[in-house]
């Protein structure tokens, strides 16, 4: 490939079945995915240095509001722990070239769910089998 430039969300779009999870698109999808890796670490380092910096507030009500607060921060960065673990296996996915299908039938995810998702591991169908299961199971 001659040209380096990483494509854009639309080009990707656009691109025929035949393109699926070639170079390019690779490419694109781990661009997107360290993006989101260094945003969820720059979030996390904030929350520590947010966490260090409180101040000690005398009034009842003022502390409430700040351990709230903090409370409500460490639910947020506790979600993004978890996508973090996500991301790092979405990358591993593409390194060993398994990245853009399904784990359970190994059909292709399609670009526009990953697009939404890039995380995915399912394709839509899977997924929602998946979520009738466990509505009808509680699995």
């Amino acid at each position: 490939m001659a040209n380096n430039k990483l494509l854009t969300a639309e080009e990707i779009l656009q691109m025929s079945d035949d393109d699926y999870m070639d170079e390019r698109q690779l490419a694109f999808f781990r661009n997107l995915l360290v993006q989101m890796e260094n945003e969820l670490r720059q979030n996390a380092d904030q929350t520590t240095v947010n966490l260090r910096e409180t101040t000690v507030a005398p009034d009842p009500t003022d502390r409430a509001t700040i351990e709230e607060e903090h409370a409500l921060e460490l639910r947020t960065r506790d979600r993004e722990r978890k996508l973090l673990k996500k991301v790092e296996a979405a990358i591993r996915r593409i390194d060993e070239g398994e990245y853009g299908y399904c784990e359970e039938t190994g059909d292709p995810i399609g670009v526009a769910r990953l697009m939404a998702r890039p995380t995915a591991t399912l394709s839509l169908e899977a997924q929602q089998r998946r979520e009738l299961k466990q509505k009808m199971y509680g699995d």
